[in-house]
């Protein structure tokens, strides 16, 4: 199984939001694929930005075999409508609700997809984000960063409670147990 990883604009696919959705995947044996973006990332907002993103993602699914699940985080989530047309299950962390183009890719997929968003984040709808998926974790307070207000531990937490969306869902899924 192959999990493609990509980040937000401004960090990498290794920044703690997507670092730990990819954990998960990993120990249930999973190969995983993270995108770096090439220089100059668009903004979410920008003509031909959801094009720029499909291009990048459809390039690094053209070389794996067995492609099996996307994790995205903000502009990553601009992927949806590759996620939909391929069939393929998808976590997005902090998907750009705001926008009409990814909310519309998740509406019309196949395969379930996995929205985390707070609600602090002016991109999330957690009203919209139910309508498109039964599989939704919202983080009060939280920001687009998915970090509330409070301590290191109150954001740690949060983590923690993305893992275990996560692995809820990939167990729906079907997924194998985590090797230990």
């Amino acid at each position: 199984m192959d999990v493609v990883v990509l980040p937000g604009r401004n960090f990498g696919p290794n920044a703690p939001v997507t670092w730990f959705p990819t954990a998960v995947a990993e120990r249930r044996g999973a190969r995983i694929h993270r995108v770096e973006w090439p220089t100059g990332p668009p903004a979410p907002t920008d003509d031909g930005a959801v094009g720029w993103i499909a291009d990048v993602v459809e390039s690094v699914l053209a070389d794996l075999p067995e492609p099996a699940l996307l994790i995205g985080k903000s502009l990553g989530t601009l992927a949806a409508g590759v996620a939909a047309d391929r069939g393929l299950p998808a976590v997005w962390l902090t998907p750009l609700l705001h926008l009409s183009e990814p909310a519309a890719s998740i509406a019309r997929a196949t395969r379930p997809a996995l929205l985390v968003g707070g609600t602090a984040d002016p991109s999330w709808d957690g009203q919209l984000a139910r309508e498109l998926s039964e599989d939704v974790l919202e983080v009060p307070d939280a920001d687009h960063l998915l970090v509330p207000p409070g301590t290191v531990r109150d954001a740690a937490a949060v983590h923690l409670g993305v893992v275990e969306a996560v692995e809820a869902f990939l167990d729906r899924l079907g997924w194998p147990s985590p090797v230990p």
